[in-house]
């Protein structure tokens, strides 16, 4: 029998160091206030540098070569003409009839016109993107009042200046009986 309780005896001797060693461990349960595990770098606030948090300013209020007046610059700011109005210039004109039919119409007349390169059509947004006479800008077709207007406007939106969209745009005109 005493050999039973020396086995028994060292049995809780080794469970005792085994619990004393798991409690003395890195487990969290059993130490608090850790911040060892805490701040992983998934969970660090993100940081940004100075120059990133703000929008670069410098250069935003530069003035291009030459002082600028109040009438100087409404007389250079480009104006484009209001889709319902049938007054014609040179940057556009009004066509009778639907704009799916003028586009149509456009397009056909565009293919006659020598030195003039279609590039691409998007009849959804209602413009030919096109190469004429050494400049690009698109023939746009939008929906009007008396019917469909016909412009052409530079790739930001903007009425496209030159003689080569002038040109074209008379053609056009004179094509399709605009006003």
């Amino acid at each position: 029998m005493l050999m039973r309780s020396n086995v028994s005896l060292s049995r809780a001797v080794v469970a005792g160091l085994l619990l004393a060693m798991v409690a003395t461990s890195g487990c969290s349960w059993f130490r608090k206030g850790n911040k060892l595990y805490a701040e992983t770098p998934e969970n660090r606030p993100l940081e940004v540098p100075p120059d990133l948090d703000q929008p670069r300013t410098d250069g935003a209020m530069a003035v291009p070569g030459g002082s600028v007046t109040a009438s100087g610059l409404a007389a250079s700011r480009p104006t484009q003409a209001a889709p319902g109005a049938p007054a014609s210039s040179a940057n556009g004109f009004t066509v009778s009839g639907n704009r799916d039919a003028v586009f149509n119409q456009v397009g056909e007349a565009l293919g006659k016109v020598e030195g003039l390169n279609i590039a691409s059509r998007a009849q959804l947004l209602g413009a030919y993107d096109v190469n004429y006479e050494g400049s690009n800008f698109l023939v746009r077709i939008s929906a009007a009042d008396a019917g469909a207007y016909v412009s052409a406007v530079d790739p930001r939106g903007l009425p496209a200046t030159g003689e080569a969209p002038a040109k074209l745009i008379a053609n056009l005109k004179a094509a399709l009986g605009g006003r």
